[in-house]
């Protein structure tokens, strides 16, 4: 993950490095069998959920393609572990860098292209509607996932990314830095319309990847 130079000023983002450097050193050395979720532990790490919750957390085995299931979940993890480095960064209207700043959608397309390659539409509507995400319920969210909300009276007008344990990360409004906030709050929970999965591009890459990282077959005569 490319690294920019912090200011001085901006400690909380500075923070936001140092965790996000550990955790990606947690992530390439943790056991393949490990129990504990990678984003969770992050969390907990960060202090944004309970260490009991995070150890609770288990990653379930999936019997049919346990290697490329394994994969999917591990892109959803680095999504977050991406999405999290730009916390302290401030809201700009129309902005989407952590040079210039992120508006909600702009943050969500910057974490999508920078960890999946998956460039999404300008919008949070047009990111709604956008071919090759697939609608997620309310109770079947998983990290990684976009969340909408009718902030201005309008159907999916502001859009974050789920992190887990009920929290997402987001780029909330003019005055305010890339933060996470919790889903349950009344703010939050009354204003949620829907929620997306890009399962279908994570589940490509990872794939590409795997074939990437097999050894050729050998050339039999």
């Amino acid at each position: 993950m490319p690294i920019t130079a912090l200011s001085p000023g901006r400690s909380a983002r500075s923070l936001t490095l140092a965790v996000a450097l550990s955790a990606t050193v947690g992530l390439a050395f943790a056991a393949p069998d490990d129990p504990i979720d990678p984003v969770m532990k992050l969390l907990a790490d960060k202090g944004l959920v309970g260490a009991t919750a995070a150890a609770a957390t288990t990653t379930a085995p999936d019997t049919t393609e346990p290697t490329l299931m394994r994969r999917v979940q591990d892109r959803a993890s680095d999504m977050v572990v991406s999405a999290l480095n730009f916390i302290g960064v401030p809201y700009r209207r129309g902005g989407s860098s952590a040079e210039t700043g992120f508006d909600c959608s702009g943050f969500t397309r910057k974490v999508f292209e920078s960890s999946l390659g998956l460039v999404l539409p300008r919008r949070a509507d047009e990111q709604a509607a956008a071919p090759g995400l697939v609608k997620v319920k309310r109770d079947e969210l998983k990290p990684g996932d976009l969340v909408f909300f009718n902030t201005m009276r309008r159907t999916f007008s502001h859009v974050g990314i789920y992190i887990g344990d009920n929290r997402f990360i987001h780029a909330p409004s003019h005055g305010k830095d890339v933060r996470t906030d919790d889903l349950s709050f009344s703010y939050w929970a009354k204003r949620f319309t829907g929620a997306r999965r890009a399962e279908t591009a994570m589940a490509t890459e990872a794939r590409a990847q795997a074939a990437a990282e097999s050894p050729a077959e050998p050339v039999t005569h």
